[in-house]
């Protein structure tokens, strides 16, 4: 552990040797912000790793989660459980959330347990209001609602979704797309430079929102253009890890090619972003297309490929799962298909 600068001798087993001096670094590299009490609520695969990071920077941690199970590891960590979003936002100087739906979004903020009423139990207590951030895909619109009740109160609140799936969130690469009040961006950019390496204030609220419907649109048909190519490799004998190789250094290389092609190539199906959030994403972007008057076809049938993946018992699947789609598509009859 790390006290007044100085390094106590502590024994560890090899992985917990490796995790401890993981941790020293990165508190090393992210000098600790003038926010010191900073609350977290959802704890699944993406939110666990974005909290233990700031953990690790040395900031104290309030954390919430509907099943405290999942939270297990970030209080024996030194985490500090509280009961309620509430409770969580009456503690703490900055709020981050990243939960399911739109509908748990609502709930965790708005709510009667929600983060505004902490907020406001922070307020009359003679303390600052702390920054409230949202960093589930959830709609524009919400966004804009929650910013408003929240700047009549004099609280700030800004919506952040994120991108990097898994894997940036253990490593602190993730792009953070943020809509909001600038002066909140600013206060909570030493947080974010925690959480990711391309953070970028897009606007008002809702504009983080909007950000990130229009990167799960590139996302949805990418992914329909990189399963049809490797069960064309397939299909042709051709080793999938060597030809996502060559195409994944030229002119067809996308992060969804040489991370998810290369776990498809693997037969890793395991979620780093499960296939029925991402659904939910891309029902987010459909509407708003239908707001702004936008078509966008290749959105739509993107859309319905991944709706059968949920017929198919996908759901609970990474997205990278919707090569068993066009598997059992392409599977001649009476030819066992793959699961």
């Amino acid at each position: 552990m790390v006290r007044s600068g100085k390094l106590f001798q502590v024994r560890k087993t090899r992985p917990e040797r490796k995790n401890w001096i993981a941790a020293i670094l990165l508190a090393r590299m992210c000098p600790m912000n003038h926010m010191k009490e900073i609350g977290w609520i959802g704890t699944g695969i993406m939110g666990a790793s974005m909290a233990r990071r700031l953990l690790q920077t040395g900031h104290r941690l309030m954390v919430y989660s509907r099943t405290r199970a999942k939270a297990g590891e970030l209080l024996r960590e030194g985490a500090v459980w509280c009961d309620s979003p509430r409770e969580v936002a009456r503690r703490s100087e900055c709020v981050f959330s990243i939960v399911g739906y739109p509908s748990d979004v609502e709930e965790v903020v708005l709510g009667e347990e929600g983060t505004l009423a902490g907020a406001r139990d922070r307020i009359d207590a003679g303390e600052e209001a702390p920054v409230l951030v949202d960093m589930t895909t959830s709609r524009p619109t919400l966004a804009r609602e929650i910013a408003e009740l929240a700047t009549r109160q004099g609280i700030a609140a800004l919506d952040a979704p994120v991108s990097g799936g898994d894997v940036g969130a253990r490593e602190g690469t993730l792009a953070i797309m943020v809509g909001g009040e600038r002066a909140a961006f600013d206060r909570v950019s030493p947080l974010f430079a925690v959480l990711g390496k391309n953070i970028r204030w897009m606007g008002p609220a809702g504009a983080g929102q909007h950000t990130k419907a229009i990167n799960q649109t590139l996302i949805a048909s990418t992914m329909i253009g990189t399963v049809e190519g490797l069960l064309y490799a397939e299909r042709a004998g051709l080793d999938l890890k060597e030809v996502i190789g060559v195409v994944g250094s030229g002119a067809a290389a996308s992060w969804s090619v040489n991370n998810l092609g290369m776990r498809i190539a693997s037969g890793d199906m395991a979620p780093g972003f499960m296939i029925r959030h991402f659904v939910k994403d891309l029902g987010i972007a459909l509407e708003e297309a239908r707001r702004l008057g936008i078509a966008l076809p290749g959105l739509a049938l993107a859309n319905q490929f991944y709706q059968a993946a949920l017929a198919e018992g996908l759901a609970e699947e990474g997205t990278q799962a919707l090569y068993r789609v066009f598997q059992r598509l392409n599977s001649p009859p009476g030819e066992s298909r793959p699961r």
